[in-house]
């Protein structure tokens, strides 16, 4: 009725007929955006000269990247550390770096999203803009991506800062309110080529750090990485 007049639409193997098949699909295919993000915690005082600091290693609610207590879904998404699961196909095409002070030397009982509003706050911040790299880690093949300042910084610290006054004395400075950040207005874009994670891929991004780094000012902070991507997953229906 609807097929090509003189073609009926189900025939017996003629040709200009296709096939049809009898059987259902075994499995069908979700695509979507999505990102993967890792962080690394680092106590006061840290050392970060010359350092090697590998993250996406450590899956949600486990310990591990610095952390003394297992990391939460703000630290991480990550469900297999190092490891794509199977049956998820992964593109990365964006990478982005994110700095985030915290009220604590120490991962216990420390608050993040601390206001960057100090000298030695600036200069972690500086200090990880300047002397940080960021690498893809495939088991045996390191990739240098870049420095932090090209991942997510923004361009540079910045912001306001003002002096507040004790009333009680005339003139004395008691505090400094306001906030530095690196903006995260930047992001490391794949343009032409994006990196592919295919199921069961084990891999991981090391942050590394040159021969200048300066020692950890204030104190703790961490160093948020996000992978911004595609993803493709099967999903097996019969």
């Amino acid at each position: 009725m609807y097929g090509v007049p003189g073609i009926p639409m189900v025939g017996g193997g003629q040709a200009g007929v296709p096939p049809v098949s009898f059987e259902l699909p075994k499995n069908v295919f979700r695509f979507g955006e999505q990102t993967l993000w890792s962080s690394q915690f680092f106590a006061g005082n840290s050392a970060l000269a010359n350092g090697t600091f590998r993250m996406f290693t450590t899956p949600l609610g486990q310990q591990g990247q610095g952390f003394a207590a297992a990391m939460s879904i703000s630290e991480t998404n990550i469900k297999e550390g190092g490891r794509i699961p199977s049956g998820i196909a992964f593109d990365t095409f964006g990478i982005a770096v994110q700095q985030i002070a915290t009220s604590n030397q120490q991962d216990v009982g420390t608050n993040v999203g601390v206001a960057v509003d100090t000298a030695a706050e600036i200069t972690d911040l500086v200090n990880l803009q300047n002397n940080g790299v960021i690498v893809w880690d495939f088991t045996q093949t390191q990739v240098e991506v870049c420095p932090v300042m090209l991942a997510g910084s923004g361009g540079g610290a910045f912001g306001t800062l003002s002096a507040s006054q004790d009333p009680a004395a005339v003139g004395a400075v008691t505090a400094s309110l306001g906030n530095v950040s690196n903006g995260n207005g930047s992001i490391w874009l794949y343009r032409k080529h994006p990196v592919a994670l295919p199921g069961n891929s084990t891999f991981s991004i090391v942050l590394r750090f040159g021969s200048r780094a300066a020692t950890v000012q204030a104190n703790g902070l961490i160093v948020r990485v996000v992978l911004l991507g595609y993803y493709k997953n099967v999903i097996e229906i019969a």
